[in-house]
């Protein structure tokens, strides 16, 4: 039976040449995520090894508490450490120590000579630069000029010099916490700090230095100890706790950092890995359809063969086990083929991410003996169970019904059963939807997603059900435009309802997923800009780069720029009411909060929220169940008086820029630590102008940290961030379409060479070759538009199901239909249609007449 395996793959290597590709793209991808993230995973962990070498202990601050548990802030604004000399020193005296560097860093953002931001958006630091006995410091290898040494200078990493133009001499533009700050660059430094390896920017500066920028004198954020050759490194761990003062800084020894560097990193990459091997899956789950298709034809167009076997003494089992064979034999090759390419997607993979700002190391490309059995075996076995029923199939034939026969019609019950299965499966998916439709935030996803689920799976079922109506349908247009060639074309696709269904599956899952997620993010871009215009008035907008807040003073300044008419700045704090209620409360000054944002209130005004009063949005006074009048206790995260009374006195319908309540300025300031504007928002005496944004910024400082953005700025920060989401998942969901297409191909190669008597009898009534041609093509857009009407529709209502979750987030979501991108998607299954029979057509039409009546 493994001979006969073996011979049958090679005489129907044509055949199931569109099976294999289906194969080698599933396992591709998922050997290709499996190898990236490895290599991922493996540089990190090479970074961190460097990083921690010779780390016997590692002693860093924690936040100082007060009475409260509340964090103090310094008067200054600027972090407190217990980390200082004294008790560097007191640890040096230890036994086993060999020496103690201190260390410190903090946010910094550092421009080029564009004056743009180098690095991506977060993971930008500023060190100190700590020499050892030599005069370098070995963590920073100098590769030109010398280490910074006086207030006036700073290093830079290779890379970030490189991006921003500078050379040695040259003044570099930076910010930390305010204003833009300038130092000359005396050097430039290598590292194998995973950050900036992979896209962060470095600045060094002296220690004195760095302390002044990020801390006080004399303060670092970690003393690392090296032990001396032999030292017990817990023993020694042990030892330096007991220096310590209590609850202000913490030890942890290099083995146990390391544990948890490993733990973070396994957390970092897991997300991201089971993302694309989900797409993966979805690719070898649409693969399935194709493998299965393949199989069940050429089972048909051999069965009497398969009758010749069983007549001379082959068992159902051997006949089954033959076909399995078949299967696995071909899944193996397949899948070392798709490995193979699956190394090259590993290779581009990390920089396509790192160019979207994902920020993975560099490293070398790691290939673990997992990866490749995994991929192999992914591959062997979802080939062997897609071939399973049609292997089953096969046993069932009788010897002689097989050998008077070639096909026989499906059997009714079977599609009853299925029938009643699917509509059981749909109504489950449909009710699930239903009741995710009903939710305002994220907290039903594990619900939408199995709904999403069973509601696939369920018109999957309904598909040979579904495609008698939507296919008649489609051949009066192509009968009424083609006449019998397009009539034709229908009568042949609805000769096997399931091949058809099948077929046309695969084509709908991905695009599927394709509508749902275009669908999504259209409303969602849609709901952005009509924030924007409707309750935004504001000409600009002031916010941090870091999130970390703007010093109030700037406000003050921004209101002294010639052609600015408001200035508002917006505080919020977060408090938890009565019954574990969350919400999030903005403080601004009332009297100007109107010229910046328009606040409809449906139950009283701005003049009742005063003192202890407050105003709350329409949807989160639904969802509390308050009402105008109430009395409800909140306790604010952060102040001394943490529990206090609130009144609510008004009702204001949801607003984009004051999101879940509003309350005046001296209710918030009281609870805002550190007390900083959230944001500012800017009102222009005469608009937006090029002029007046450049104004307001050299105000500001011209600091890199903070961003002035118009309204159109706004609008397109949002819409590229939801383009380049919505770019990689079309570039993840493209696999799933090829592979679709594949099966359409495939489909119709296996149908031109069924029904070659059919078509020779054609040709010799009259049928030209053109006409036979057009019939091929006519079916294959029948099949791919029956695949998109499904697949459309089923994108659409799961978007519309889902898209409620965001109604917190974004109060102005409502889904709108981009007719215009779901019109695309029709036109590609057009064309898919046309270029998949391209092939079967034109061999179809090359068939000889007398030969293939003469067929058998």
């Amino acid at each position: 039976m493994l001979r006969t395996a073996l011979r049958n793959i090679v005489a129907h290597k044509a055949r199931l040449m569109m099976t294999a590709l289906a194969v080698v793209l599933g396992t591709a991808f998922v050997s290709g995520t499996l190898i990236f993230s490895d290599t991922v995973g493996a540089a990190y962990r090479n970074a961190m090894s460097k990083n921690l070498k010779d780390v016997a202990v590692s002693v860093q601050s924690a936040s100082p508490r007060n009475a409260d548990g509340d964090g103090e802030e310094p008067a200054d604004g600027r972090r407190d450490s217990a980390l200082t000399d004294p008790l560097a020193d007191r640890i040096r005296t230890l036994p086993g120590v060999a020496s103690v560097r201190p260390s410190l860093s903090g946010d910094t953002i550092v421009v080029g000579k564009d004056n743009q931001p180098l690095g991506r958006e977060w993971g930008n630091r500023g060190v100190n630069y700590v020499p050892d006995r030599d005069g370098k410091d070995s963590r920073y290898p100098l590769r030109e000029g010398r280490a910074p040494a006086s207030a006036g200078e700073l290093a830079l990493d290779a890379k970030s010099a490189q991006r921003g133009g500078y050379a040695l001499g040259d003044t570099v533009r930076f910010a930390t916490d305010g204003p833009a700050l300038t130092k000359k660059l005396v050097g430039i430094v290598g590292t194998d700090d995973p950050q900036v390896t992979s896209g962060a920017s470095l600045a060094l500066f002296d220690t004195s230095t760095a302390q002044k920028l990020f801390l006080h004198p004399g303060q670092y954020d970690e003393l690392v100890v090296t032990a001396r050759p032999g030292a017990d490194n817990q023993a020694l761990t042990e030892q330096v706790r007991t220096l310590l003062p209590k609850d202000r800084a913490v030890a942890t020894s290099g083995t146990e950092l390391a544990s948890q560097e490993a733990r973070f990193i396994t957390e970092s990459t897991s997300s991201l890995t089971k993302m694309l091997l989900t797409f993966a899956g979805i690719a070898l789950f649409v693969g399935v359809f194709i493998i299965a298709n393949t199989f069940t034809m050429l089972i048909a167009q051999r069965s009497r063969e398969i009758a010749l076997m069983r007549a001379v003494g082959a068992s159902r089992r051997q006949v089954v086990r033959s076909v399995l064979a078949e299967a696995g034999l071909l899944g193996l090759a397949s899948s070392a083929v798709g490995f193979a390419l699956g190394l090259g997607i590993a290779v581009g993979l990390r920089p396509l991410l790192n160019a979207t700002g994902a920020g993975f190391p560099d490293g070398p490309l790691v290939l673990h003996p997992s990866a490749v059995l995994t991929a192999l075996g992914v591959g062997v076995l979802v080939t062997v169970l897609a071939a399973w029923l049609p292997s089953r199939k096969a046993a069932r034939i009788a010897p002689i019904e097989a050998l008077s026969t070639v096909e026989a019609p499906p059997a009714q019950r079977g599609l009853v059963i299925r029938n009643t299965l699917g509509a059981v499966v749909t109504a489950l998916g449909v009710a699930a939807m239903l009741y995710v439709s009903t939710q305002k935030d994220s907290g039903a996803l594990t619900m939408a997603m199995a709904g999403g689920v069973l509601t696939l799976t369920g018109v999957i079922i309904l598909a040979p059900l579904l495609s008698r109506p939507l296919v008649a349908l489609a051949g009066k247009v192509t009968t009424r435009l083609f006449g019998v060639t397009g009539k034709l074309a229908k009568e042949n696709a609805l000769r096997n309802p399931r091949r058809t269904a099948a077929t046309a599956s695969a084509l709908m899952i991905g695009l599927a997923l394709i509508t749902g997620m275009t669908v999504g993010g259209h409303s969602v871009q849609r709901a952005t800009d009509e924030m924007v215009a409707k309750d935004l008035k504001a000409d600009y907008k002031v916010t941090s780069s870091h999130f970390d807040g703007i010093d109030p003073q700037l406000s003050k300044k921004a209101a002294r720029v010639s052609g600015v008419e408001a200035v508002v700045p917006l505080r919020q704090v977060g408090l938890r009411t009565t019954g574990d209620g969350f919400l999030s409360l903005t403080g601004t000054d009332l009297t100007q909060l109107p010229k910046v944002t328009d606040v409809r209130f449906e139950h009283g005004s701005y003049d009742a929220v005063r003192g202890n009063g407050i105003a709350v949005s329409r949807t989160k006074a639904k969802e509390l169940g308050w009402k105008v009048g109430d009395t409800v206790e909140a306790e604010f995260f952060s102040g001394k008086a943490k529990k206090q009374k609130l009144t609510i006195t008004g009702i204001y319908q949801d607003n984009g820029i004051v999101r879940d309540a509003l309350g005046a300025a001296s209710l918030i300031d009281p609870h805002k630590k550190p007390f900083k504007d959230d944001e500012v928002l800017v009102k222009a005496a005469d608009g937006a102008s090029a002029g007046l944004g450049k104004e307001i910024r050299d105000a500001l400082g011209n600091s890199p940290l903070l961003k002035v953005q118009d309204r159109d700025a706004l609008r397109n920060q949002d819409a590229g961030a939801i383009n380049t989401m919505l770019n990689m998942m079309y570039g993840l969901l493209g696999m799933a379409v090829v592979i679709a297409v594949l099966g359409v191909v495939n489909t119709l190669a296996m149908s031109v060479f069924e029904r070659t008597r059919e078509i020779g009898m054609l040709r010799a009534i009259g049928l030209p070759r053109t006409g036979i041609k057009q019939m091929v093509r006519l079916e294959s857009v029948v099949i791919s538009l029956f695949g998109a009407v499904l697949g459309i529709g089923v994108g659409v209502f799961l978007a519309w199901a889902g898209g409620s979750m965001t109604a917190n987030s974004l109060p102005t979501y409502e889904m709108v239909l981009p007719w215009g991108r779901l019109a695309l998607f029709f036109g590609i299954a057009l064309v898919v249609g046309v270029l998949a029979a391209a092939w079967p057509a034109r061999r179809a039409a090359r068939l000889n007449p007398l030969e293939s009546i003469g067929a058998q």
